[in-house]
């Protein structure tokens, strides 16, 4: 069995399951046990929207859209602090549209679901302090 793309997927079926690997979207995405549903994007896409898009590197990254500017995106992972500039439309290839967490549909269409991204990413500073604390702590701890 040949493997595609994630733009083959996309292009074929106009949908992509798949679950994730790595930890930048926690506390909402959960690596290796949330099945998430991306839908090709249709029109350029909105505050707030998770693309998953390919770095000039050739690398996927699942992000959400903290800004949208005239020519790029300003994209950040829920657990991150660094925002990722400069990702153009040509980079994306998907959105998300809705996560299935132990059989329970989580659409990005929710009003719960909305409250936790505009608290989420409305009140970045206190992300930052949140996450930094966290990682701080965590080199504390690892020595």
């Amino acid at each position: 069995m040949s493997k595609s793309s994630f733009e083959e997927v996309l292009e074929k079926y106009g949908r992509l399951v798949y679950t994730n690997s790595g930890d930048s979207m926690l506390p909402f995405i959960h690596e290796k046990r949330d099945i998430l549903i991306i839908e090709k994007p249709k029109g350029r896409l909105k505050k707030y929207d998770v693309p998953l898009y390919k770095r000039d590197s050739g690398q996927y990254v699942l992000h959400r859209i903290l800004k949208v500017r005239a020519h790029d995106y300003v994209i950040c992972g829920d657990n991150r602090i660094n925002k990722e500039y400069g990702i153009t439309d040509r980079h994306i290839i998907g959105v998300l549209k809705a996560v299935n967490r132990k059989g329970k549909m989580i659409y990005c269409s929710d009003r719960r679901y909305k409250i936790y991204v505009h608290l989420w990413c409305d009140l970045f500073c206190i992300r930052y302090l949140i996450l930094k604390t966290k990682y701080i702590f965590k080199r504390i701890k690892t020595g």
